[in-house]
């Protein structure tokens, strides 16, 4: 009689792994004995307790054994058994309903996947470091040429967003190159040089105040306008009609900063303040419009807001007045001079710009230096100017080598310039112009791999450190200070290092680390990923979604400037409101559109990033939210915990907008599926915690629902839940307060994400003990997290590929 089938394919299981076990071991020189006891955790364990439902043809759960094999050097084979190693480790696997293994038995697999995987990283760490070449992702490339060049241009219509993997965009796994992207590397380059080098006579500026009741500005649909001695007042604020302020009389003929001085006051408005902003673009369209910010003006106090904004050629301005009503029927009715609501006087608007240090411009001096700029006769242009150089040659090689110099991040050599003086060369024996020539020469450096790759080896030198320095807390290229300690080999001084950190952090551009390490950290990119239902939720506008936006950025930057302990991140006695976020909230005694620190009351359920609106939005949809969603969230982003993902072919949960059920009674039915009720009951704690918040943030006690169009009053809200361990919450503070027992933890999981964001790359088993390190050297500095940030950057995983 043969054997069943599942028992066949476990024997050529065996004998396969065994076979490539022998091999592995043969080759370091031991006995074939040595071979069996190797193996025997993971083929006992398999055969008795998995073979069954996951070899052969037919296997469950898309997991097949016969796809293991012992060669742990395979990445891909080795996330396979990491899958083993992590359905062991946290009880999923065998299910509840099947036979179960002793622990030890389990603990000798883990321990056994655990150690191979560890020699297998520990040799490809020795052969090929532990990021693999890493090119410029478009934030950094866009930030590079800004500082390179001296210029800002917007690349976005030209360069594709980049995949964000382990929860970044820069990790370097994921940072392809294609031909289509070297095209647009060109078509991004040729815009940018144009922008920074002067070809043209300096810019008209324009320096003008506009008197709104004067000028031809106001563009009424309507009698929603009142004309008074000192400005217009505004009633409406229905953008759709044209009930706007807008300066037709102006726009930019040329990109540049513009700044801008608007002057008025709330009207009418029982010595409230009344809120407006302020947009950009062609105002063609209102969506292709680009927020600048929001603004309040104070009742019957005539103040003035400035703000300097870069803009694009033909850009405009726009004013809109926020909190009226769309379109007051009294106006129409009574007319605007009769009218007695509240309103938003604009008295005059003062626009300077394009804003210019000196002609030629900075950009243009940083790759010409003084060389002489001549008219261009016959060109077609009025003003068409071009360098020129009485030893082509010569300036051709000094601009190409100090432009590669700082374009590669480090020293260059002869070898390293020749190639593009070769095509200025053939370029002017060609007959074009020196500074058609030299753009060539300029072009193939902005393109070339020393450009957009970052020089990381296996060990890291001064100018790669720098590099990885400046791209880590700026998202841009090294400034001159960190070049020059790098060619003089101090960089790895661990006292010059803390010095030029602190520096750095103390410099504005650190706002792209907290832009961009917040923005993905915490999911807020989405933030427009979904629209909350208007029907349920029509409180929800632009702004409050512009001051939701803001909360969480202040917030890090406060915690990082002050070295606060990552634990604020769970919770914490402040925040950042303004009145429309206050309001949101239920925090009283907040005033105005300006964000600014604010104490957050016990009884608000406030304090760190979970219970920001923000965050509580990019968890949910517009509809309805999740416990699944936002507990693997919390799992994920603030644990370091991952939940594994769900087994295949199980349904997502329909949401019941009517109210009939909760969601906890529709998650029960998940709890009652045996492949899925251990990971439920990981990920549903913190999601119930959550529960008590709304879709757009707001603390709730009874679910919103939808009968017949209307909305009402649906059934009550059930934050409890009790965690893996036993441990019991009733609500959302007493889960933070949990969290918070294990603060090494939350250290754990921000070095890890900090880790990946610095270096491209997530860290490995074998880099464990190091990372216990940084957490240990923390915790006796209470968790503060620029501290952190100091920590990471001294560690070898940094400072090493």
């Amino acid at each position: 009689m043969s054997a069943p089938t599942h028992l066949l394919h476990a024997s050529k299981w065996r004998l396969n792994l065994l076979a490539a076990v022998s091999a592995i071991v043969m080759a370091q020189g031991l006995r074939a004995d040595d071979v069996e006891p190797l193996l025997t955790p993971a083929c006992q364990l398999f055969e008795q307790y998995c073979q069954e439902c996951h070899g052969g043809t037919k296997h469950k759960g898309d997991f097949q054994i016969d796809s293991l094999s012992d060669d742990f050097a395979d990445r891909a084979n080795r996330e396979r058994w990491f899958t083993v190693f992590e359905q062991l480790k946290s009880g999923e696997m065998p299910p509840e309903d099947e036979p179960q293994p002793a622990t030890e038995e389990i603990q000798a697999v883990v321990d056994w996947i655990s150690e191979r995987a560890e020699k297998a990283e520990r040799a490809q760490r020795a052969a090929e470091g532990r990021v693999v070449l890493r090119r410029l992702n478009r934030a950094e490339y866009a930030n590079t040429l800004r500082d390179l060049l001296g210029v800002e241009v917007d690349l976005t219509d030209l360069l594709p967003p980049d995949t964000s993997t382990t929860g970044f965009d820069n990790n370097a796994d994921a940072l392809h190159t294609s031909s289509y992207l070297l095209r647009s590397y060109l078509d991004a380059a040729e815009r940018v040089l144009d922008e920074a080098i002067a070809s043209r006579e300096r810019p008209y500026q324009i320096k003008k105040v506009f008197d709104i009741k004067e000028e031809k500005t106001v563009q009424p649909t309507g009698s929603v306008y009142r004309h008074l001695d000192d400005g217009v007042a505004i009633f409406a604020s229905w953008e759709s009609a044209n009930i706007r302020v807008t300066m037709w009389n102006f726009r930019s003929h040329v990109r540049g900063k513009y700044r801008f001085r608007i002057s008025g006051y709330g009207y009418q408005s029982d010595s409230k303040p009344v809120n407006f902003h302020v947009t950009a673009g062609t105002l063609k369209e209102v969506t292709e419009e680009r927020l600048i910010d929001y603004y309040a003006f104070p009742a019957d106090k005539p103040t003035v807001i400035e703000f300097t904004e870069q803009l694009e050629p033909e850009n405009r301005i726009r004013i809109i007045a926020d909190g009226l009503p769309a379109l007051p029927p009294k106006v129409e009715e009574i007319g605007a001079d009769k009218y007695t609501g509240p309103g938003l006087v604009i008295q005059w608007v003062e626009v300077e710009g394009p804003l210019l240090e000196s002609w030629p411009p900075p950009s243009h001096r940083m790759i010409f230096g003084d060389l002489k700029r001549e008219r261009v006769e016959g060109s077609g242009e009025a003003h068409s100017y071009e360098v020129v150089s009485a030893q082509p040659l010569i300036d051709a090689e000094r601009i190409l080598r100090e432009f590669a110099r700082r374009a590669f991040r480090r020293a260059v050599t002869d070898d390293d310039v020749q190639p593009f003086l070769t095509r200025v060369k053939s370029r002017l024996a060609g007959g074009y112009t020196f500074e058609q020539a030299v753009r060539v020469g300029l072009k193939g450096i902005l393109v070339s791999p020393s450009f957009l790759f970052l020089p990381e080896t296996t060990e890291l030198d001064d100018y790669a450190l720098a590099s990885r320095l400046s791209y880590f807390l700026w998202s841009s290229m090294p400034d001159e200070t960190l070049l020059d300690f790098a060619a003089a080999r101090r960089l790895r001084d661990p006292g010059v290092l803390r010095e030029q950190v602190e520096r750095m952090l103390k410099d504005p551009k650190v706002a792209a680390f907290t832009e961009n390490f917040t923005g993905q950290w915490l999911s807020l990119r989405a933030i427009d990923a979904t629209s909350p239902d208007q029907k349920l939720y029509p409180e929800y506008d632009d702004i409050l979604r512009a001051a939701l936006i803001k909360e969480p950025v202040l917030f890090f930057d406060e915690v990082l400037r002050n070295d606060l302990s990552v634990t604020n991140f769970v919770d914490s006695d402040f925040t950042f409101l303004n009145e429309r976020l206050a309001r949101h909230y239920g925090i009283p005694g907040v005033d105005g559109a300006n964000m600014r620190k604010v104490a957050v009351p016990p009884e608000s359920h406030r304090g760190g990033v979970m219970t920001m609106a923000s965050v509580l939005k990019v968890t949910a949809n517009g509809t309805t939210t999740s416990p699944v969603l936002r507990g693997a969230w919390v799992l994920e982003r603030i644990l370091g915990t991952p939940p594994l993902p769900p087994p295949p072919n199980v349904g997502a949960i329909e949401p019941d907008i009517r109210g009939a059920t909760t969601i906890r009674e529709q998650l029960a039915k998940h709890r009652t599926v045996t492949s899925c009720a251990k990971c439920h009951r990981e990920i549903d704690p913190p999601g119930f915690a959550l529960e008590s918040f709304d879709v757009i943030g707001g603390w709730r006690d009874h679910y919103r629902a939808i009968d017949d169009g209307s909305r009402r009053r649906g059934l009550a809200v059930a934050p409890s839940d009790v965690l893996p361990d036993g441990r019991r919450f009733e609500n959302i503070d007493q889960y933070k307060a949990l969290l918070l027992d294990d603060k090494d933890q939350l250290a754990r999981n921000l070095t890890e994400k900090l880790l990946t964001y610095a270096t491209g790359a997530s860290p490995m088993i074998v880099d464990e003990p190091e990372i216990e390190a940084i957490v240990g050297k923390i915790r006796e500095k209470d968790y503060g997290f620029r501290s952190l940030i100091h920590e990471v950057v001294q560690s070898a995983l940094f400072q090493s590929k």
